[in-house]
Parts: structure tokens; sequence; C-alpha cells
């Protein structure tokens, strides 16, 4: 039908006549609501937005000579931004001479994806960038 027809018979209706697709041969069109259309796809938008979780990268930082207890600790917050869904980067800073014992901060991350290793998978393995050694850890999926 022609569009001036179409434009009558949408405002007969009280609606609008909105263009699909105008490229095609004859333009497609429909007779609708367009504000109350717009209004709906806001909502399913910010809806969308409010059910959308993001994902942050947590960091825990320790030295080659942590002591148990103060390794549980860092331990337990580990395991807790896990829980939140968060992935954790976890490094070992090496200090002055410790750089030549770069083995004692490769156990000690190897330790500590071990004791994460019920709740979280290991992303990467331990690997020294400068004076740094860091490994990453991603909460394993829920079922």
């Amino acid at each position: 039908m022609p569009a001036s027809e179409a434009l009558k018979v949408a405002e007969g209706k009280g609606m609008d006549l909105v263009k699909i697709s105008p490229n095609a041969n004859p333009p497609v069109c429909r007779i609708m609501d367009y504000g109350k259309y717009r209004f709906e796809q806001a909502k399913r938008e910010k809806e969308a937005r409010r059910n959308q979780h993001v994902i942050e990268i947590k960091e825990i930082r320790m030295s080659p000579g942590i002591a148990d207890n103060d390794f549980n600790v860092k331990l337990k917050n580990g395991m807790k931004f896990l829980k939140d869904g968060d992935r954790l980067k976890v490094s070992v800073r090496f200090r002055g001479r410790e750089i030549a014992h770069t083995s004692i901060g490769e156990d000690l991350l190897n330790r500590y994806a071990a004791g994460c290793a019920e709740i979280a998978n290991l992303d990467k393995a331990p690997k020294l960038e400068g004076r740094n050694m860091s490994i990453f850890l991603s909460p394993k999926p829920n079922k």
C-alpha cells in the first residue's frame, strides 16, 4: 500500500507509522505506538544493566619471608574475594637480595594456589616480571 495511505491508517488508529527497513523495495513499515516501544526498550536495557556483574581483579601482595599466620590471613581474604566472583592476582615482591631466591616465591604462590584449589582455577602459572612474581586465579563456575 502507498505510504500516504498507510500513514492515514496509522493516524486513524492513533498510532505511529515506523519504517523498519526503508532501503528495501518496497519499504517495510509497521504501525505501532513508538513512544511505548521506546519506553519498553529502555526498561529492558535498564534491567539488563542491573543484572550485569562487573568482574574486578583484586590483588594480594606478599613477601617471600611471610609467616604462616600472615599467609593464612591472606589466603582467607583471597578466598573471600573469589567467593564474591572476582578474579584474584597474587603477587610476591622481591626486595634487595631476595631476588636471588625466586624459588621461595614460586613455592609460596604454588602453596597459595593449592589452598584455593577447591574454589578457584589457576589461570596463569607463577611468572617473574621484574621484581614481582605473580599468579592469576579465577573462581570456578557454580553448578
